[in-house]
């Protein structure tokens, strides 16, 4: 199934190098599961006096849950990165969570 990907970057405008980084990383995470139908990605500069002003917000769009993860960092490649690591964990958790929830019906179905 093809995922979806959508890139917001209202405070400014994304260098097509940029963009084509997010779109390929982000891609990726299309292969940890077929159900998920679309990851929303928006990159952001916060207006504080910090370096660590970039901002990576991804929404991964799955039937029944979405899941989030935000992070702030130097580049906006950093936070890509590090947002996609946070974002894996969380499909990780959730697979495992439905392998269970099966695990246990097939269980309640069997014992009379």
């Amino acid at each position: 199934m093809y995922m979806k990907i959508s890139i917001q970057n209202p405070d400014f405008n994304a260098t097509a190098a940029l963009t084509e980084f997010v779109e390929l990383n982000v891609g990726k995470l299309s292969l940890l599961s077929d159900k998920i139908l679309e990851c929303r990605v928006s990159l952001k500069i916060d207006k504080s006096d910090t370096r660590e002003n970039k901002i990576c917000e991804l929404k991964l769009v799955i039937p029944g849950q979405d899941l989030f993860a935000s992070r702030q960092s130097n580049t906006f490649e950093e936070a890509v990165t590090q947002s996609i690591e946070a974002i894996r964990h969380q499909v990780e958790r959730w697979k495992a969570s439905l392998t269970n929830r099966r695990s246990r019906e097939s269980i309640d179905t069997i014992e009379p």
